[in-house]
């Protein structure tokens, strides 16, 4: 109900100044939380028409590209949005997500590093540094980083997940099923969070409970492999104590944050 309100509010700032280009950026995020990613585009581009020099809208229309699956025009927004603006964190962290999709996880890292630097409060800079410590096996420095950024943003489920993986990594089982607890108790729809205590349940040889939460996983996402694999592991299978050689399924690191 808040988005179509921000709309209405910002259409009437058009209105009244159609030359104020901050209320065309807030139109425009408005649009691109509603999914409507044509509108957002045509609004961030008014607002950089009218202000060649606004670096909050060349960041802004950079996730209109990425959503729209164009990659190259994204990272050049992200560059223009630090050239005009060296110390602006966010599109550090949007400019080290294309990276990291790209595979330059190096420039990834490097990236977040300089977004911590520059804003030491924006919890998706170590969320998104976590998953690659994750990524590079450092799991204590992984265990770090998203212990931060729940700190900073305690009701995000996917730093509970993150941390949980590491967890299992370093055998912190417990830990890692508590983490997972709370991601399912922050969104029940995230499929991921219910393969990952699916995961705890098989490692602990409680097969039962392993299989209903992998079903539910499947359920909110058909299309999500980790758990198809777990339920075909699982399926049928009675309970057991757990036998260390053991090695169920790879747990999944969760998303980047946009």
């Amino acid at each position: 109900t808040m988005l179509p309100q921000a709309v209405v509010i910002s259409s009437k700032a058009i209105q009244i100044n159609p030359g104020f280009a901050p209320a065309y950026v807030n139109r425009g995020l408005a649009q691109r939380q509603m999914s409507k990613n044509d509108l957002a585009f045509s609004d961030f581009n008014r607002a950089i028409e009218l202000k060649p020099d606004f670096y909050q809208a060349y960041a802004n229309r950079a996730l209109v590209y990425r959503f729209t699956g164009d990659l190259g025009n994204a990272a050049s927004d992200y560059n223009r949005a630090i050239q005009l603006n060296a110390s602006y964190d966010a599109a550090y962290i949007g400019r080290g997500n294309l990276y990291r999709k790209a595979g330059r996880i190096n420039e990834a890292f490097s990236d977040f590093e300089q977004a911590i630097r520059l804003d030491t409060t924006d919890p998706r800079a170590y969320h998104n540094r976590g998953l690659i410590y994750q990524s590079r096996k450092q799991h204590d420095y992984a265990i770090q980083d998203f212990a931060t950024a729940i700190s900073l943003d305690p009701e995000a489920p996917e730093p509970y997940n993150g941390r949980g993986i590491s967890y299992l990594a370093t055998n912190l089982t417990d830990n890692a099923f508590a983490d997972f607890n709370q991601a399912i108790k922050l969104n029940p729809k995230l499929a991921e969070s219910w393969a990952n205590q699916g995961l705890v349940y098989e490692q602990r040889g409680e097969f039962a409970k392993a299989a209903k939460s992998y079903q539910r996983a499947v359920i909110l996402d058909g299309s999500y492999g980790p758990a198809q694999a777990g339920l075909a592991r699982v399926r049928g299978q009675k309970d057991q104590p757990v036998v260390a050689a053991q090695a169920p399924g790879q747990p999944q690191s969760p998303p980047p944050l946009q």
